[in-house]
């Protein structure tokens, strides 16, 4: 469990110099007009021929049960029966509440909560606001169950004895995705293994395989006060009692705590064995590293002794014990680089978190490479230091900053959405062409689809908050609701696509859609960026240095998988050895983007300091900088107009900062999309008063006198928690489709004269 150096081995010298990102601006009208059906061609054809994606490779995993799919579309299972128990509760409301009293606050539920956000020494208590978080993101603050939620909770903690046989797919499909995904080398499970003295069972000849999540941890900034966080003592680990209060902006500690304690609830499911690099600038003292490897029992680690007392000062006499532990500490600087490293700004600790990831061929002299038999560069050969954790074949790999929130959710989020647009490359349908008039193809030209054929799902911060600044505390109270929001992008970052065959059923990347489905619409809604996000400072200037490894992605929380790290490290060797003036038609593009609109939330990650809201963008460096030149003109006319006559901090707050709710970022893509559809569908027809003529999102066109009809808020509450994609075996695959709208998965929407149950 020693510190490991990467100045001894380091990963990104004597290469040469990378080709930059291309920019992520909306392209000119000019450029969009590529169709859909090309675009999905080309990225099921990288795809294919990269990981060789087909339904007979699909690998068996010895070892667990499997079951294929249920074939039974009218069974419902035990995991919807609690959210079967709300809906009638929903419906119940709605017969016994006067009409006149009824709005849409029913579809709401949770628990009232207090927001603590400025504490007062004087009076010895805290201020705080009273409400509920329903906005369906996992944070820190209000969402105490570890692994996403309740609901993610109680369904990866459930025994296997306990599991119908008609469901066991459900609850192995993460795990499906994540090998179907991952790496085609797997680990010694017998006994005298490592794999074994962590996850083996007693009387056991082996253990079960799981999947391999590295975390990769960027502890840049981290700090108590003003104080390096590494000069503090860690806390203590047997704490009994409540902790005195704490501000969220006091300790980095506290962030670190949590995600550590996430990452050991992956492990407490039997299906993930995750291991986390933690990189430093430079050496930190032994008692943290312990203190870490406490916190990761469920991974390997070692429990903290009882008699652990409280210490204000870090004990720098204690050693690290040599055994094998899920915590690696990265030295990322020498000396020289040391004050290079601490600048948020310098894009230092980015750069070398990418290159621990993915590892890339030295790019060096032919006698020096790390070549495969056939004398060429070989992605799936990792140059980095052998000591090093990221070296070891992996399925997945999470890179972080210390601020942002990890938890089972978000993993299997990912690996789910990276499993459908797998599935789209291994769709029957694969190979049917559509015409310049269909519907999909009219949509991903208006809107210019996915700029490159390589998509990656990708994720957004977003803050709540922040006792440093109590106005804006208020202007994210709705009502009686918090919802964190966020500052990163804007309505004007992303657009929206329809995928088809984007559905992979159960049992890994298994397609869905299947050749029944040739005429159907068979698929599902995405949100892609359109620009790069745009951090405040110093972050935005660190992305400047270091661009984000994909377009329109997050520099401080992305995932990929093995077959996707592959694929990258593939462009980069591609890159490498074709002459610049070829690169662009000969190598595969950037990855782009993209977002599962039925799973939105999920991918919304929490920045738990909860300071970011409130705080302006440099000059030029905002979200919705395409847009730039409109946004001016908008507010020019709002002055010409006297609209904001003498309320110049209302102007300022609606031109000047980016506050971005996460209901308003879903409900602004799902209208986009429903709207995109009905010009689509309504070409040739005269627009009705509304503007809308033939479909319409049955949830979000309603007025606000009218009340949503319970199934659809039902539905909606599902999508918001991640539902859609943990109980996809129900909501996707049964015959119930009454959520398929909030789900995604409806391609046309709903009729313009539809009205709900």
């Amino acid at each position: 469990m020693a510190e490991e150096s990467m100045n001894n081995h380091p990963v990104d010298e004597g290469r040469g110099e990378e080709q930059p990102a291309a920019s992520t601006s909306k392209l000119p009208s000019a450029l969009k007009l590529i169709t859909s059906a090309a675009l999905l061609f080309s990225a099921v054809s990288t795809y294919s021929a990269t990981f060789n994606v087909t339904p007979d490779n699909v690998v068996d995993h010895a070892g667990r049960r499997r079951l294929a799919s249920v074939e039974d579309k009218d069974y419902v299972p035990k995991y919807m029966l609690p959210l079967m128990k709300d809906l009638k509760e929903r419906k119940k409301l709605m017969e016994e509440t006067p009409k006149e009293e009824i709005k849409y606050w029913f579809e709401y539920a949770g628990p009232l909560q207090k927001y603590f956000y400025r504490y007062s020494k004087s009076r010895g208590k805290a201020d705080y606001f009273e409400g509920r978080d329903d906005s369906g993101v996992t944070s820190a603050r209000f969402v105490e169950e570890l692994g996403g939620g309740k609901e993610f909770k109680s369904f990866y903690s459930r025994s296997s004895d306990d599991i119908p046989a008609k469901e066991m797919s459900a609850y192995t499909r993460m795990l499906d995705n994540c090998l179907a995904m991952g790496s085609p080398a797997r680990p010694d499970l017998g006994k005298g293994s490592f794999w074994y003295e962590w996850f083996g069972g007693k009387g056991e000849d082996k253990a079960l395989d799981r999947c391999r999540v590295l975390i990769a941890i960027n502890t840049v900034g981290a700090g108590r006060g003003t104080t390096m966080l590494w000069e503090t003592a860690p806390p203590v680990p047997h704490a009994a009692g409540p902790k005195p209060w704490q501000s969220e902006q006091e300790t980095a500690a506290m962030h670190l705590e949590r995600n550590l304690k996430e990452i050991d609830a992956m492990c407490a499911t039997g299906l993930i064995a995750a291991r986390v690099q933690v990189l430093v600038c430079e050496p930190i003292p032994g008692e943290w590293t312990d203190w870490m490897d406490s916190q990761l029992v469920n991974c390997g680690g070692k429990p903290a002794p009882l008699e652990k007392k409280k210490s204000d000062k870090v004990n720098p006499k204690v050693e690290v014990e040599e055994r094998a532990s899920p915590v690696q500490v990265v030295v990322v600087a020498s000396s020289d680089s040391a004050d290079q490293c601490h600048n948020l700004q310098s894009g230092f600790m980015e750069k070398r978190l990418q290159d621990l990831v993915l590892a890339p061929p030295l790019f060096v002299d032919a006698q020096d490479r790390k070549l495969s038999s056939s004398g060429k560069y070989d992605s799936s050969i990792k140059t980095t230091h052998p000591d090093l954790v990221s070296s070891d074949n992996h399925d997945v790999y999470v890179a972080m900053k210390w601020s942002s929130l990890v938890t089972v959710r978000t993993v299997s989020a990912f690996l789910q959405a990276s499993a459908d647009l797998a599935a789209a490359a291994a769709s029957p349908n694969k190979g049917k062409t559509q015409d310049e008039d269909d519907p999909v193809s009219i949509i991903s030209s208006r809107s210019g689809g996915p700029m490159s054929p390589f998509l990656i799902p990708s994720f957004v911060r977003v803050s709540y908050v922040s006792e440093e600044n109590n106005k804006v505390a208020k202007w994210r109270m709705h009502g009686d609701f918090f919802h964190p929001a966020a500052w990163e992008i804007c309505k004007d970052s992303y657009d929206m696509t329809w995928i088809p065959d984007s559905l992979s059923g159960s049992g890994g990347v298994n397609s869905y859609c299947s050749a029944d489905y040739a005429g159907e619409d068979c698929g599902q809604w995405w949100a892609f960026m359109a620009e790069e996000q745009m951090p405040t400072t110093p972050e935005v200037y660190a992305n400047e240095v270091t661009k984000p490894l994909v377009q329109g992605g997050s520099n401080f929380f992305w995932m990929v998988t093995e077959r996707q790290r592959r694929e990258i490290v593939d462009k980069k060797i591609c890159e490498h050895e074709t002459p610049e003036a070829e690169s662009k038609k000969k190598c595969v593009p950037n990855p782009q983007a993209v977002m599962p609109l039925g799973d939105l939330e999920s991918f919304l990650v929490n920045y738990m300091p909860n300071t970011a809201l409130g705080k302006k963008h440099e000059e030029n460096r905002r979200p919705g900088y395409s847009v730039a030149k409109q946004r001016e003109e908008d507010r020019a006319k709002v002055r010409e107009r006297k609209q904001l006559k003498g309320q110049e901090d209302i102007e300022k707050a609606l031109f000047d900062y980016t506050v971005y709710p996460a209901a308003l970022f879903h409900k602004d893509a799902t209208i986009q999309a429903a709207r995109a559809m009905d010009a689509v569908l309504s070409k040739g027809k005269e627009n009705s008063e509304g503007g809308i003529t033939t479909v319409k999102s049955s949830y979000y066109d309603v007025t606000i006198i009218k009340p949503r009809q319970p199934v659809s808020g039902w539905c909606q509450a599902m999508a918001r928690m991640g539902l859609c994609s943990l109980y996809a075996d129900y909501l996707r695959q049964s015959n119930d489709k009454r959520c398929w709208e909030a789900c995604g998965l409806l391609k046309n929407w709903a009729p313009i004269d539809f009205v709900a149950e």
